[in-house]
């Protein structure tokens, strides 16, 4: 008989025992797995109350913590005192925890941004900013054959000078020459202006370079504190069993990190 054919063929309907009509008060009749149920409960109840009846056999009564003067009953039972730990219920705290991950890495993210801004800029301090000047031909011919010092009537050694550029006219007459007195000798005070401002750039720069490293710290911090409270997040989330494995880096500091048991995917 073929498979198909034997499921066909009718057969006798088991059903369970059910309740007499008498007991129908009582509900459903009691399985044995209902049973197995019901008596584990008891058990477990019934070990609780052993338990606490033994330890209230052997209690100490000149037992004393400095906690029990802050501690609290109502009706002779006893009160817990509502601490940061038991404040929130555990999916609240999960909640905050996700926003505050959420927070550092933004906060990460932003700080990031800046130091590399910052990086950028740091080489451009106290380098002046080089100028230019566009002069507009009609030909081919005429840009290959310009002459800068030509175009702006003065002489080739000024040419690259963005101000205080004289003509060659300006230059003959030695009293519209700026910086030379009458009697030819140069004026003294470019060297210490030279030195005002390089004592200057100095400090500008000192100061960008504290700036920068304080910035950067403050990133990589953020990014620790932010890859820890995603791995605590990770690990609240998670089931299973974990094992933590700790790392010695080159530098001497430690790494943890988790590794959980491989599980079949169903």
């Amino acid at each position: 008989m073929s498979s198909s054919l034997r499921n066909a063929v009718k057969r006798k309907t088991h059903k369970e025992r059910s309740q007499l009509s008498e007991r129908k008060r009582f509900g459903l009749l009691e399985k044995k797995k209902d049973y197995v149920l019901r008596a584990r409960d008891y058990h477990k109840k019934e070990d609780a109350i052993n338990a606490l009846k033994r330890k209230a056999a052997y209690r100490n009564p000149d037992e004393f913590y400095f906690a029990m003067q802050k501690a609290k009953t109502d009706d002779g039972v006893h009160v817990a005192r509502s601490t940061e730990q038991n404040k929130y219920t555990e999916e609240e705290l999960r909640v905050m925890k996700t926003q505050d991950v959420k927070y550092v890495q933004m906060k990460a993210a932003i700080e990031g941004k800046k130091v590399e801004k910052m990086k950028r800029n740091l080489h451009g301090i106290g380098v002046p900013v080089k100028r230019k000047h566009t002069v507009f031909v009609d030909t081919e011919e005429e840009a290959k054959s310009f002459d800068a010092a030509e175009h702006f009537d003065t002489v080739p050694e000024l040419v690259n000078r963005t101000f205080n550029r004289p003509r060659r006219a300006q230059l003959e007459d030695e009293d519209a020459v700026v910086g030379v007195r009458s009697d030819g000798a140069a004026g003294s005070s470019g060297t210490g202006a030279s030195e005002i401002s390089m004592k200057r750039l100095t400090r500008m720069q000192k100061g960008a370079y504290k700036t920068y490293t304080a910035y950067d710290e403050r990133a990589k911090k953020l990014k620790d504190m932010s890859a820890e409270m995603a791995m605590q997040k990770v690990i609240s989330h998670s089931k299973g069993h974990k094992v933590k494995i700790t790392k010695t880096n080159p530098d001497g500091t430690k790494t943890s990190y988790f590794k959980w048991k491989q599980e079949r995917q169903k």
